[in-house]
């Protein structure tokens, strides 16, 4: 695991509530496969997961809370940074690589999370930082800590951006690698 993401962006769980919150996740991921984003709501996930609509509640205060937080376990708490090449390019863009094939293997998911991350409730807008903490610390590690704010802050916005356009359709995940390569080369030109 990334060591600048090491605990849940939650209160402490005992052993039964991590187990249904598990159990929610599990069958958010079913959901998103099986109906798509748009059809899945916490009634719909409760039902699949085997707990009521209140028990989901109590632990997702909604759908983009739900979708913020499979989003961030399962891309990238899931798949931690894999950092490889021996130029600094060659390692941001491996680390923008490994997003691109995780995005590509769940479509659906990160169409979810792309729309949920934009959402103003307070446990997405803490999900969402966790996000961009993680995110952030692998351009960071793939860069090393002499990298410059400014490098590191557009790579962000470049990441960000991408995303967006991959939600809204404009860019396909099956290109999302090689988009990503292109511009992290342009920002980087002349940076490192």
């Amino acid at each position: 695991m990334s060591s600048h993401v090491s605990t849940l962006p939650r209160q402490e769980l005992n052993a039964r509530q991590a187990e249904t919150v598990e159990r929610l996740l599990t069958a958010a991921a079913e959901e998103l496969r099986t109906v798509g984003p748009e059809s899945v709501t916490v009634r719909t996930v409760a039902g699949r997961a085997g707990v009521s609509p209140a028990t989901a509640y109590t632990y997702f205060a909604s759908r983009n809370h739900l979708f913020a937080e499979l989003f961030w376990r399962k891309v990238l708490l899931e798949h931690p940074a894999e950092i490889s090449g021996t130029t600094p390019l060659a390692r941001v863009q491996s680390v923008t690589r490994q997003l691109s094939a995780v995005l590509a293997e769940s479509p659906h998911l990160a169409a979810a999370a792309n729309h949920a991350l934009l959402g103003t409730d307070p446990d997405v807008e803490r999900l969402r930082t966790v996000i961009g903490l993680d995110m952030f610390g692998r351009f960071r590690e793939a860069l090393g800590e002499s990298a410059s704010e400014e490098l590191l802050d557009a790579l962000a916005m470049v990441q960000v951006g991408t995303l967006l356009q991959t939600g809204m359709g404009l860019i396909s995940y099956d290109d999302l690698a090689a988009r990503f390569d292109a511009l992290v080369a342009t920002v980087m030109k002349g940076n490192v």
